[in-house]
């Protein structure tokens, strides 16, 4: 019986190639916009299993040696497993080893240094295929660029998108800027929207509101109660029995 041949076989697995490319993040919000975006949406998208976001995660996308990834400051692929691998989870995102399917959006904050963000990065996502292209110029290191840009690939090429928060139909979210706490840092932030332009809240903000709604049942109740005594106390006065009633 002669055995079918498998290309994957002879391909590298995420565990033989380097995750990253151990360059450090030169601010530690390159870490923290993107882990944000990344705890929003495992909260609304808790019931699915077809999507994955990596944080500053090597992304491998030519088969073929010396194997040199992109690697993003955050993505977002849709149609591939949620967990892979057990336990360990992806170590690097491996395109051959994803059904060929690119990521969807890939988000680049400015670093303090020249990093090739508006040039050299949006090449490779050209080739990567990457629908969805973002920079978030935070701290308005390229003064020649807006804080916030959206691009879209079409003929691969990318065209600079308008609009804030901007509605991308192939993801069912849009994405913007809002004033917010995260990490006990009030600052300007990246969040998710729905179609209507409504911020999607944080977990902790989410658990804060619900403290709010808990207290503010509680209040409600000891109001009727407290009525409830006083209505009884009135009906006491003028000789009337309540438990007859």
């Amino acid at each position: 019986m002669v055995q079918q041949y498998d290309p994957l076989r002879y391909l590298p697995t995420d565990e033989d190639l380097p995750s990253s490319d151990e360059t450090p993040v030169d601010n530690e919000l390159q870490n923290l916009i993107p882990n944000l975006l990344l705890t929003i949406l495992a909260t609304i998208w808790d019931d699915r299993q077809d999507w994955f976001f990596g944080v500053d995660m090597g992304i491998y996308y030519i088969p073929e040696p010396p194997y040199v990834p992109i690697i993003p400051d955050g993505f977002l692929s849709l149609g591939v497993e949620r967990r892979t691998r057990g336990d360990q989870g992806r170590l690097s995102y491996l395109l051959w080893r994803e059904n060929n399917i690119p990521p969807i959006l890939a988000l680049e904050t400015v670093s303090e240094t020249y990093n090739g963000e508006y040039d050299t990065k949006m090449a490779k996502y050209i080739q990567l295929g990457v629908l969805y292209y973002i920079i978030y110029n935070h701290s308005r290191q390229r003064p020649n660029h807006e804080p916030f840009e959206v691009y879209r690939l079409d003929n691969d090429r990318y065209i600079k998108q308008s609009g804030e928060p901007f509605w991308m139909p192939e993801v069912g979210i849009a994405i913007g800027r809002g004033q917010g706490k995260y990490a006990a840092w009030e600052r300007e932030w990246l969040y998710w929207f729905d179609e209507n332009g409504d911020r999607y809240p944080t977990p902790d903000e989410q658990a804060a509101l619900a403290e709010q709604q808990v207290a503010l049942a509680e209040q409600q109740a000891a109001q009727e109660r407290q009525l409830r005594e006083e209505l009884l106390a009135k009906l006491r006065d003028r000789g009337i029995d309540p438990d007859t009633l």
